[in-house]
């Protein structure tokens, strides 16, 4: 597979709208939990280019190697993520996977507000809409991970 199109030359204006809304999105928050997050919604979405980004970010950020291969099984992997972790974890799969999860139900969002004040909680939504955003311009354009 190659890459279809790149996005950054052929529609500059939208590829750095997308770098300022990322750097928004991530103001705030955790950068350990940002990348779970981020690993988990590129996961969800199949974007092979943005989980090995991810993936290398967060062992730079000083992730253990078991974190982020469990991550895929992170409900069953026990107490290896904390609660509010599995909140945000939660939250960004019902984002990510609407249909499987009738929307984001109230328990879900509720979870996550009980760990995140607001002011977190909706840059955590805004990371997660974001890095959903990049998976989708990722697969469609076909951006192959640099893996050498």
């Amino acid at each position: 597979m190659t890459n279809r199109i790149d996005l950054a030359k052929k529609a500059p204006k939208v590829y750095r709208a997308m770098i300022a809304l990322d750097a928004a999105a991530r103001e705030g928050l955790d950068e350990q939990l940002a990348e779970l997050v981020r690993i988990r919604a590129s996961q969800l979405n199949h974007c092979a280019y943005c989980l090995n980004m991810h993936t290398v970010d967060a062992r730079k950020g000083g992730e253990s190697e078991a974190r982020i291969y469990l991550l895929n099984a992170w409900e069953e992997a026990g107490d290896l993520y904390t609660e509010k972790e599995q909140a945000a974890l939660r939250l960004t799969e019902a984002i990510t996977v609407l249909s499987s999860h009738e929307y984001v139900s109230d328990e879900v969002y509720e979870r996550a507000a009980k760990h995140f004040a607001e002011e977190e909680l909706a840059q955590l939504i805004a990371l997660i809409f974001t890095i959903n955003s990049w998976n989708r311009i990722a697969v469609s354009t076909r951006k192959v991970p640099d893996v050498h």
